[in-house]
């Protein structure tokens, strides 16, 4: 299993690269090349919201990518940690406008979901996670 971990600051500038260094791991874990635009794009949508979640809230920690090559299938974790309201909880960590960062943040995820089958979504109080899982085919080695 291989691992690339991707730390940065929680600028919009620094997503672009993110979604380059997704796409170019993704390939090499043999990633089919159809799908890689679909990558780039839910890497991009991932990485911005976490920027913008850790914007809102006022956090200075980077977000954390992982890029995670396994034998059949390439994950990507994309990390954040901004405080995300509970069920029942209707304080803000930034107290901003609850009901506005939450429709935001609903169709930021719709996005991701509508881009990729395989999508698992974490997040309490103390960050979120969003997974997301691409199948990859093994490469072939032609022998002379």
């Amino acid at each position: 299993m291989a691992t690339v971990e991707l730390r940065f600051s929680a600028l919009p500038e620094h997503v672009r690269t993110a979604r380059l260094v997704a796409a170019a791991v993704a390939r090499r874990a043999g990633v089919d090349e159809a799908v890689l635009d679909e990558v780039r794009l839910a890497v991009g949508e991932a990485c911005t919201r976490a920027v913008g979640l850790h914007q809102s809230s006022g956090i200075s920690a980077p977000v954390q990518v992982s890029l995670i090559e396994e034998e059949k299938q390439f994950s990507i974790e994309v990390g954040d940690e901004a405080p995300h309201a509970v069920p029942g909880d209707k304080s803000s960590g930034a107290g901003g406008d609850v009901d506005a960062d939450i429709e935001e943040d609903d169709m930021g995820l719709a996005v991701i979901s509508g881009l990729v089958d395989d999508v698992e979504v974490s997040a309490g109080e103390h960050g979120g996670l969003i997974r997301m899982t691409w199948p990859t085919t093994p490469s072939v080695v032609v022998l002379p």
